[in-house]
């Protein structure tokens, strides 16, 4: 009778227990959405805030009172002379695009095939012993400061590598564009690795049983699999390469030409922003000035359009396994 009446008159306390936890977790549940819904409008409040500031800057290098800047004249002309005190100033900004996708394409020719071929032997071929070797090196490698590259192009690449080659300057695009592509091989090598490890063994196993070689399967079954992230990896990449600073800085001088020859120097869209920014002639609501929100602005663009264009493809390649 002691233990039915015990029993009877422990049930409300569980069932308070029970209600207080489940309260407790909704509570919690709540706090975490609020958290995750703040952190997304940061992201976006950030987002708006970079473009706006871009834009309203951006402005006052077309409308400025010192000179009419065309906008036609500033995408197409083949000078850029602004910082210069010889001669007419001239608008153009194609020389720095013509700088920035010279070094980016030379970037690209190293670290995107050598990452790839890196990426399949880590995932494919390597022990694990090795891998465990690899790996770190390769995390070692991405971990060096990008101004100790630029040091490293201007004091070995240029004078070890290219001048036996070439007629190359001591600033050129050659040695800026090989040491971007070393800064970007332990991204694409890293992202591609991700990409060909998630594909399931199933389709290893199955290509296996119909008498397929490791290199068939690699080649035909793996790497077609994760298409999608092999190629974000390449874009994420090749956006990197764009935005680099430090490395073009340093390694490629600060000269716009409009032309394709690595030998000489050249100045990308981030290489005069920064020698912009530091240049003491410099003074506010001068046309100078705004001439680095327009570059920046431009800058912008190239590397918002890669991430759309990556977004598509990967909804375009996307492989979904059970």
């Amino acid at each position: 009778m002691t233990s039915n009446t015990a029993t009877v008159t422990d049930r409300p306390s569980f069932e308070n227990f029970r209600r207080r936890n489940q309260a407790l977790g909704k509570f919690s549940q709540t706090l975490v959405m609020i958290a995750l819904v703040g952190c997304g409008l940061f992201s976006l409040a950030v987002t708006i805030g970079i473009v706006v500031m871009l834009a309203t800057q951006s402005v006052g290098f077309f409308y400025n009172k010192e000179v009419a800047v065309n906008f036609w004249q500033f995408l197409t002309d083949t000078r850029w002379t602004i910082g210069q005190t010889q001669g007419i100033p001239r608008y153009g900004i194609m020389p720095l695009v013509s700088g920035t996708l010279r070094i980016t394409g030379i970037a690209m020719l190293i670290s995107l095939p050598v990452g790839l071929i890196c990426a399949i032997y880590l995932a494919e071929y390597a022990t694990s012993s090795v891998r465990s070797v690899l790996k770190p090196v390769l995390e070692i490698l991405a971990g060096i400061p990008t101004v100790v590259l630029g040091f490293f192009a201007i004091k070995f690449i240029t004078p070890w590598l290219l001048q036996p080659l070439g007629d190359f300057k001591t600033f050129n695009a050659g040695s800026a564009g090989i040491a971007v592509g070393i800064l970007c091989l332990p991204l694409v090598t890293s992202l591609a690795e991700d990409a060909l490890r998630s594909v399931p063994n199933s389709l290893r196993e199955g290509a296996y049983g119909l008498g397929s070689t490791r290199l068939e399967v690699t080649l035909k079954v793996v790497v077609p699999a994760a298409l999608s992230g092999i190629i974000s990896a390449f874009l994420l990449a090749l956006s990197r390469a764009i935005g680099e600073t430090m490395v073009v800085a340093l390694a490629a001088g600060s000269t716009p030409t409009l032309t394709a020859d690595p030998r000489g120097p050249s100045q990308t869209m981030t290489g005069f922003i920064v020698e912009t920014f530091q240049s003491e002639s410099i003074e506010p609501d001068s046309i100078g000035y705004y001439s680095m929100y327009a570059v920046a602005a431009v800058l912008f663009l190239f590397t918002f359009t890669i991430t759309l264009i990556g977004q598509l493809i990967r909804m375009r390649y996307r492989e979904v396994y059970n």
